[in-house]
């Protein structure tokens, strides 16, 4: 069976303007295109359509998704065990936020009290999870098993009002850095402020400080597609700002 732009747009709940920017970036092409010039798609067009939306829904760039199923060495039935895994767990993630929400209703209406640690549980372990699922390898990798445990360990018994002083120097590191690139200087007075809010970020997950890991980190930021597409964020080339900076910060070079 074949499909027109529209009719398969439909079918996977997208719109016909999201296929035709897949086909114009090369990440799914039509199987072909008739003599009234209409884009049509087979069923392997439909399978890989699949395949795209699943890693869409694990928030992965396009980009990479593109990298991902045109290499040779792509496997379609470990492709789908993997995103088996990770939605298995993005719904204990979901699971575990609903009971901290039911929990938080019962003790609206009096029937239970919760501890601080508590109320705060399900964000943090849904922040963890995110991140060892997007980056728990190279961490690993870079740092240790022991190391990453004992940042997550430290993470996890963080209080409130250090979960909510972490927000608040986040949201702060991030304008920082904002203005920081805008200037354009990474031995500026803005920049080196950065890196230094950067510093205080890390010691509410590192258990221990060292500017070679700090240093390391930074050209990570760079090296990581992944990690350069959240810095890319707050502002263009900031990835790339933030590790020059970090150079004069730390006296190192990576």
């Amino acid at each position: 069976m074949e499909y027109t732009v529209q009719k398969l747009a439909k079918l996977a709940g997208i719109s016909s303007r999201t296929l035709r920017y897949y086909d114009e970036i090369g990440l799914l092409k039509p199987a072909r295109i008739n003599s009234s010039g209409y884009r049509l798609y087979g069923r392997e067009e439909v399978d890989r359509l699949q395949q795209i939306l699943f890693y869409r829904e694990l928030g992965i760039e396009l980009e990479q998704i593109k990298t991902i199923i045109t290499a040779p060495s792509f496997n379609k039935r470990a492709a789908l065990c993997e995103h088996h895994a990770k939605l298995l767990d993005k719904k204990k993630r979901l699971e575990l936020l609903i009971a901290n929400v039911e929990k938080t209703i019962a003790e609206t209406e009096g029937r239970i009290r919760m501890t601080d640690k508590e109320k705060f549980e399900g964000f943090k372990k849904k922040m963890l999870e995110e991140n060892e699922a997007k980056y728990g390898r190279e961490i690993r990798e870079k740092y240790g098993e022991e190391n990453v445990a004992r940042s997550n360990e430290k993470f996890m018994n963080m209080t409130g009002e250090q979960y909510a002083e972490l927000q608040e120097l986040t949201e702060k590191l991030n304008e920082t850095l904002k203005q920081a690139v805008a200037g354009g200087d990474p031995a500026g007075e803005l920049a080196q402020k950065a890196c230094e809010l950067h510093k205080r970020w890390l010691l509410y997950f590192w258990p221990q400080y060292s500017k070679e890991a700090h240093m390391g980190l930074a050209q990570m930021y760079v090296d990581d597609s992944r990690f350069t597409a959240y810095y890319e964020k707050i502002a263009p080339g900031c990835a790339a700002f933030l590790r020059d900076a970090m150079r004069i910060y730390t006296g190192i070079e990576e």
